[in-house]
């Protein structure tokens, strides 16, 4: 495939629906489960449904990863596999991709307010993003997509992360 920005230059690309609730209409993503686990526990449940959007025709699908920070994977013991869940889910997406879609990795906030509100500083943040980038900067994305941020300063801070790793 194309670069992607030069992509968009000529076409408007179709970006893939919901996972998490795809998952729970299944009956695959319960009621407490964290979805970012499924990623090692169930791949081909996640390599199915991106399947289904590349064959429904997005142009880029999204990895499993909107909670995949070391905070939200911590509460479901699942923190000391953050590298490889992060890095396992560009590589399902990618493989669903068939070179038909361009791969996004994408994610949200990490469940903590940053001061003055909260008690995460900027620079954790910023440490707690770097990590997850780079832990899936080897399965090299075409992108990345930070999501759903309600505070500016904790997207800037994944920002800052995304610009230095990438």
């Amino acid at each position: 495939m194309d670069n992607i920005l030069e992509e968009l230059k000529k076409r408007v690309l179709v970006y893939d629906g919901a996972m998490g609730t795809v998952l729970q209409a299944r009956g695959i993503l319960k009621k407490g489960m964290c979805p970012e686990s499924l990623i090692l526990d169930n791949p081909s449940a996640i390599l199915k449904v991106h399947e289904e959007y590349v064959s429904a025709g997005a142009d880029i699908i999204e990895t499993n990863t909107f909670g995949a920070n070391r905070l939200k994977l911590k509460e479901f013991g699942l923190e000391g596999k953050l590298e490889k869940i992060n890095y396992k889910a560009v590589e399902l997406a990618r493989k669903a991709a068939r070179d038909k879609a361009y791969v996004a990795y994408g994610f949200g906030p990490l469940g903590k307010m940053l001061e003055p509100l909260g008690d995460l500083s900027f620079d954790a943040a910023v440490g707690l993003f770097r990590e997850m980038i780079e832990a899936v900067a080897r399965a090299k994305p075409d992108l990345i997509l930070i999501e759903t941020m309600t505070d500016i300063k904790e997207a800037k801070a994944a920002a800052v992360a995304a610009r230095a790793v990438t």
